[in-house]
């Protein structure tokens, strides 16, 4: 059998590919520069490949480095799944999670389920990242997270997906607007000019886009926003009207506006809130128990009031 490389000189290559730099690819392996130089001599040596090219100004990684990088963080993804398995097992729900949670849903579902986590679960150490939902995919993908907690339709691939909760949309607009007069309002009766969505890149644009029938002028004539504080701001400004998620609206996000909600009379757009994970997880047991949790203070209590100023 051949010779074949460690985990270890896999995770420099890895460390080295993101930062560059040997001494801070050393800091965070946690070795020193030496041992790392080593190591990834060694790995060299085992696979018969050059992977890194050394110069006195420069670190660049081979296009074969590149490759052996990226499957390497596969494989320590992999690896780690293993570990916590075998953690998970002997009791669930304890140690370090990491949880990615994309803007449009953090601060409107998290105060709402953390205290209930920390109550149930004393012993886990949570850690949190927001981030937009593709950077969140690449984090999971490579091992840097352990969950996520994303809205869906979205691409996810080959990741295992367990929906917590259904977010309806609302129409969001100036008291004055003439929909807003309306006890609902039809999706179809929205003039795509007059939509304000957050920039390219967020999902929450892409549900709206798709619950209001995706066609050409909305992706040409809508004005865009760079978060959902900037969103409200321009709506109250009177620069058009938008489409808010119902967490959003339940949190109070309208509350000192000039802004008022209308549910939608027919065809309601929505979204779905997922926690994902990758397949060779081995907390699946535990995303189950942690969508219980969100299902059970996600539940419905009765739908926001029609108009919030």
């Amino acid at each position: 059998m051949a010779a074949l490389p460690s985990l270890r000189q896999l995770g420099y290559l890895v460390a080295l590919s993101e930062h560059l730099n040997f001494r801070v690819a050393a800091q965070s392996s946690f070795v020193t520069q030496s041992t790392l130089s080593a190591g990834l001599k060694e790995l060299e040596a085992t696979l018969g490949v050059q992977l890194v090219e050394r110069d006195t100004r420069k670190v660049r990684i081979t296009e074969t480095g590149q490759e052996i990088a990226r499957r390497a963080r596969s494989l320590i993804a992999q690896a780690e799944d293993l570990a916590k398995a075998a953690s998970a097992s002997r009791e669930p729900m304890t140690g370090k999670l990491r949880l990615g949670v994309i803007p449009t849903i953090a601060p409107f579902l998290l105060p709402r389920i953390l205290p209930e986590v920390r109550t149930r679960y004393p012993r886990l150490k949570l850690y949190l990242r927001e981030d937009l939902t593709e950077r969140l995919l690449e984090r999971l993908r490579s091992g840097g997270l352990d969950f996520l907690l994303i809205a869906l339709p979205y691409e996810t691939g080959e990741l295992s997906l367990r929906p917590v909760a259904k977010d309806e949309f609302w129409f969001v607009s100036l008291a004055g607007d003439p929909l807003a007069k309306e006890k609902a309002v039809a999706v179809e009766a929205l003039d795509p000019r007059d939509v304000v969505l957050l920039e390219e890149g967020h999902c929450l644009r892409e549900h709206a886009l798709q619950a209001c029938g995706r066609h050409e002028p909305w992706s040409e004539s809508v004005v865009e926003a760079t978060s959902l504080a900037t969103l409200l701001q321009m709506v109250e400004g009177g620069l058009g009207v938008t489409l808010l998620p119902e967490i959003a609206l339940k949190a109070g996000v309208l509350n000192s506006t000039g802004l008022v909600a209308r549910p939608f009379s027919r065809k309601v757009p929505s979204r779905t809130i997922a926690l994902a994970a990758r397949p060779t997880s081995g907390r699946l047991g535990e995303m189950e128990l942690l969508g219980r949790l969100i299902e059970e203070k996600t539940a419905p209590r009765g739908r926001p009031r029609r108009s919030q100023a």
